[in-house]
């Protein structure tokens, strides 16, 4: 940790002094979160905006209680998928057109890893290998060994510093993460990318911990594919549709291996034999979940006006200066940082390794500073420009203080 830095009165000083001149403080007012808590877990679960709740009434009551059926065209349900990708595209640095929204992240990820690996084989049949970042996420193993098995590749499980230079004639795809949901750590994008595509392979990338806290280059980087939840930074609530997004290119040879109606070019033709739809829509399965996808698209009205430029700026500063504060009120020696101090490998989170860390989090907890506990050690606190303000850093800092002596 870094040396002590000022007394307590100086940095609550100077977390008011940042607050008031932060040029997005005005966007806390527009979600449901309050003074008498410091939540510091929107990277797993992204507060609610607070228009929210009145568009939801407002599809409940009038377009499923009133419209009923009639609301999949006149409500326009029929086209939320890609209306709502649209929306969530310049987020992620995408033109519009190439994101679907629906079905789960874990889901995303399997039909994006499979349809890359049949893509690499039409271009080269001896591609077999499929890499994975060694300490990714659990499901997007399971999925990813899962994806090998029914397409007869072999998994590669590497540590995520060696797959830029692992790419080689018998690369089918990369799965990863973008952000280490662990340890905060920013992967290489572009890096990676480009050297997959010079390997004569493709990548899945994984944007849960970084769509809606850091500028995502989709197009720049001409990423293959990218899935990404939608209830973390992006605030969509708890089980809301994740989003699978296709490169433009690519999309007329997108084979999804979970093919249904709804992603048929003439769903309701009924007909036995499966025909693709054009463009994003290929990535569409069965009947979208109408109530948490509208639920999502009112909840990303907050992103209107946001520059992610002011969105980056103020994440590294918060975790900067919530890692000075740890290091003014923490003793040496009780918490070690995982998360990389240097600012351009660090997602929008802290992870602090810390003996009994579920206890000590539980006891944050009763102090009303929430974060979360992995195991065994790791205490993790997710910092949303958006909402959190410096003044939570500060006090979620002097809390652990307390707490761990």
């Amino acid at each position: 940790m870094d040396p002590p830095v000022g007394t307590p009165a100086d940095l609550v000083a100077e977390a008011a002094a940042l607050d008031a001149a932060d040029g997005l403080a005005a966007k806390r007012g527009e979600f449901a979160v309050d003074d008498g808590t410091v939540y510091l877990d929107g990277n797993s679960l992204g507060a609610l905006p607070r228009a929210v709740a009145a568009r939801l009434a407002d599809v409940v009551t009038r377009e499923w209680g009133e419209l009923r059926i009639r609301s999949w065209s006149e409500s326009d349900w029929w086209t939320a998928p890609e209306r709502v990708g649209d929306r969530i595209a310049p987020l992620v640095g995408a033109a519009p057109g190439q994101l679907v929204v629906g079905d789960s992240t874990s889901v995303n990820v399997f039909k994006a890893v499979v349809a890359a690996v049949r893509m690499a084989r039409e271009d080269a049949p001896g591609r077999h290998e499929v890499l994975v970042d060694e300490a990714t996420f659990p499901t997007d193993g399971y999925l990813a060994a899962s994806a090998a098995r029914l397409t007869g590749a072999t998994l590669r499980p590497l540590p995520a510093a060696e797959l830029a230079e692992a790419f080689g004639p018998y690369t089918a795809v990369a799965l990863v993460n973008h952000v280490d949901y662990r340890t905060g750590q920013l992967g290489d994008l572009s890096g990676i990318t480009a050297s997959a595509h010079r390997a004569g392979a493709r990548v899945v990338w994984d944007l849960c911990h970084s769509a809606g806290a850091l500028p995502v280059e989709l197009d720049a980087e001409r990423v293959d594919f990218a899935v990404g939840c939608t209830y973390k930074y992006l605030n969509g609530g708890p089980g809301s549709p994740a989003y699978l997004h296709v490169r433009r290119d690519l999309q007329d040879r997108f084979d999804s291996p979970l093919p249904g109606w709804n992603s048929h070019a003439e769903p309701f033709a009924m007909s036995p034999g499966y025909v693709p739809a054009d463009g994003a829509a290929r990535g569409r399965v069965g009947t979208p979940e109408i109530l948490s996808l509208l639920a999502l698209e009112e909840a990303l009205t907050v992103w209107d006006g946001v520059d992610l430029a002011d969105v980056r700026a103020k994440s590294l500063a918060l975790t900067d200066f919530f890692l000075r504060c740890v290091g003014a009120y923490v003793r040496g020696g009780r918490v070690h940082s995982l998360t990389p101090a240097l600012r351009r490998r660090r997602g929008s989170q802290v992870s602090l390794r810390c003996a009994d860390a579920e206890g000590v989090m539980a006891a944050l907890a009763e102090r009303g500073v929430v974060g979360d506990f992995r195991p065994p050690d790791v205490l993790r606190f997710g910092f949303t420009p958006l909402y959190t303000s410096f003044a939570d850093a500060e006090r979620a800092a002097r809390a652990l203080g307390e707490v761990v002596g």
